[in-house]
């Protein structure tokens, strides 16, 4: 039988995360052993009071382009775009996988209004409805991009302009509010319980 901090040390070990830093988009992830990516982390993450990340195995590596498009609008005739097919945001503001999920909600719910009531209005309205939350995901996550990442060709007065934004984001309600708000998801305009999903 394993004790309690025994298994709490093997659900410790077995954690993984993921870690984002930005690079030229054309810098070849060779260029990168895990030495160095430790190295990387080690000095961004390390507090002042000596706190470290627990140094591991790198299971996945690569440079991923930050990026932004959508299509409008989602749906050619009877073809509707849900999720990376219609809107590709960058990893910053973690809401691909959540803005996929609401697509996919709101066509769920059109094509059960129109497969069981024939009604087609949700079917017309679904890029409109869809787009709102896309666009202020595209905001949110430039907004978190510019942000949090370098830009190779900024000045010095966008520096500041970053570290202003910064330490506004960390000295004032409002503004983390705001931010908690759009990270953890905006409302949803349709709910599980109207496609039979809530209970």
């Amino acid at each position: 039988a394993h004790g309690a901090n025994e298994l709490d040390r093997e659900r410790v070990e077995d954690i993984m995360s993921r870690g984002l830093w930005t690079l030229a988009p054309d810098e070849p992830i060779a260029a990168w052993s895990d030495e160095a990516i430790w190295r990387e982390m080690l000095a961004r993450m390390t507090t002042r009071d000596g706190w470290a990340p627990n140094v591991g195995r790198i299971v996945q590596k690569g440079v991923t382009p930050m990026r932004s498009f959508v299509v409008a609008p989602l749906r050619h005739g009877r073809v509707f775009l849900a999720g990376d097919a219609g809107h590709i945001v960058p990893p910053t503001g973690a809401k691909g996988l959540n803005l996929a999920a609401s697509d996919v909600l709101v066509l769920a719910r059109a094509l059960k209004a129109f497969y069981q009531h024939g009604r087609s209005e949700w079917l017309d309205e679904y890029s409109d409805v869809c787009l709102r939350r896309v666009w202020k995901a595209q905001r949110f996550s430039w907004w978190m991009t510019s942000t949090l990442h370098r830009s190779p060709d900024e000045s010095a007065f966008d520096h500041q302009r970053q570290i202003a934004d910064l330490d506004y984001l960390t000295s004032s309600r409002a503004a983390m509010t705001s931010l908690a708000e759009q990270y953890v998801g905006l409302p949803q305009e349709v709910s599980f319980e109207s496609v039979g999903l809530g209970g």
